[in-house]
């Protein structure tokens, strides 16, 4: 072992709090299983004071969405110089930004679809797409905040307007792909396998990834050899691209259908849920990755300068 003492950061205040806290008290679990010492920390802002006190080897990152995965946190642990899982600064940031992401993969050769950048109040003053089309915070994780407009939809959903919103000023408005959903989880330089979601909801939202029974995952994915080869190396070359470090996982849209590009990407997500119904732990164990080995892999990966 590289590191012996394992902080665990967890919780946070991002809308994502819940499921981090599963995921960093799974992910403790697998590392005490596998022989860590290891210190829970359930992340406030004065994080600084909470690592201060205790003086962890390295950090495994349990945190999801906004300041635990868009390189605020990761900043702070270049500051203290404290090795860390997961990618660095630049590529969380990039990467949270779902925009600026499809543009750096768009000059790499991974489509996505049309789309541009609206201010909350004029997506929700009339259609800024011609319907179906998505709109979603441009900068959270989860399916948070995600609002799919339907051909005949009069206008957009009125949640826009609340006055309770708190999932920033910017959303993002794009084309609505048709067909399967697809995921890949990138392991290192390896990209696993490839997972088809689905579900009873109207779409993969944020109940579907995390309630029990919310979606089905079929692994392997039964699609056709090419679009599997073509999907894993998409996701490989999303995680290159964005310059992300340790495990990451991208989600595709495949469109059966269509007459010409069939695949989509959608978004990549820098540091993938560890609960129990998250899919990069489920691929990692169908490649005869336990989850210990999973956690303890991430953990000795860990680095500051990523």
């Amino acid at each position: 072992m590289k590191f012996r003492r394992i902080a665990v950061l967890k919780g946070g205040w991002s809308p994502e709090r819940e499921v981090s806290l599963n995921s960093g008290a799974q992910a403790a679990k697998a590392l005490k299983t596998a022989g860590y010492e290891v210190v829970e920390i359930d992340a406030g802002r004065d994080l600084a004071d909470q690592l201060t006190a205790a003086r962890p080897d390295a950090v495994f990152n349990a945190l999801h969405g906004q300041w635990g995965e868009d390189g605020c946190v990761q900043g702070l642990l270049e500051v203290m110089g404290i090795p860390y899982t997961h990618s660095g600064v630049l590529s969380s940031a990039l990467a949270m930004d779902k925009q600026r992401t499809k543009l750096v993969l768009r000059d790499a050769g991974v489509p996505s679809p049309e789309g541009r950048i609206v201010s909350r109040v004029q997506a929700a003053g009339g259609h800024v797409m011609e319907p179906p089309y998505v709109i979603k915070p441009n900068a959270q994780g989860s399916s948070v905040g995600v609002f799919i407009v339907r051909a005949g939809d009069n206008r957009p959903p009125a949640e826009l307007n609340s006055e309770k919103w708190s999932l920033g000023e910017e959303v993002l408005v794009e084309k609505f792909i048709p067909g399967r959903e697809l995921t890949v989880a990138v392991m290192g330089d390896r990209a696993l396998c490839v997972t088809e979601i689905t579900t009873s909801l109207a779409f993969y939202d944020y109940e579907a990834k995390y309630a029990a029974g919310g979606s089905r995952h079929v692994l392997p994915a039964e699609v056709p050899g090419a679009i599997t080869e073509r999907c894993l190396a998409l996701a490989l070359k999303a995680h290159q691209a964005l310059g992300c470090r340790g495990v990451s996982r991208s989600d595709f849209r495949y469109d059966e259908s269509a007459k010409g590009e069939q695949l989509y990407f959608l978004e990549i997500n820098t540091q993938p849920g560890m609960t129990g119904t998250s899919l990069a732990p489920e691929q990692a164990a169908y490649c005869g990755i336990s989850f210990p080995e999973l956690c303890a892999w991430m953990v000795e990966d860990a680095s500051c300068q990523r």
